[in-house]
């Protein structure tokens, strides 16, 4: 599976994402509440909870509602349920992402090598206008 992240988004994964995916796992349903008091003691355990806990919830839902629109959360009534097969492989990107950081296209090499040959065109380029 691909990684999806929102447009906006420059930054790889966060605390939030993983915890809420490593709680999700095991495909019990948890309503909101009770499923944020088990991400937050993570968080917490892991010293990853900051910016105060309004702010977390908010966060954590917004992430889990992300979840659910991608297929990998399915929603009932108020519980949500992990969707093991899913979740796992999205687990797994997260912790390659997370390990090597995210990928970029070859452009930010090929700008780099073109741009000694650029300088070296420009710099001829006066010397002969000086010598003409």
């Amino acid at each position: 599976m691909g990684l999806k992240f929102s447009s906006f988004s420059r930054r790889g994964p966060d605390n939030v994402t993983e915890e809420l995916v490593d709680v999700l796992l095991d495909a019990r349903p948890y309503e909101f509440k009770a499923l944020f008091v088990i991400v937050h003691a993570g968080l917490r355990a892991r010293n990853a909870a900051s910016g105060g806990e309004e702010m977390l919830r908010l966060r954590a839902y917004e992430k889990l509602q992300d979840l659910v629109q991608q297929g990998r959360v399915k929603k009932a009534g108020k519980s949500y349920r992990g969707i093991p097969k899913a979740l796992r492989a999205f687990s797994e990107d997260l912790k390659a992402l997370r390990k090597h950081g995210r990928s970029f296209s070859g452009k930010p090499n090929e700008v780099r090598k073109a741009a000694p040959a650029r300088a070296k065109k420009a710099e001829s380029f006066h010397t002969a206008k000086k010598i003409a």
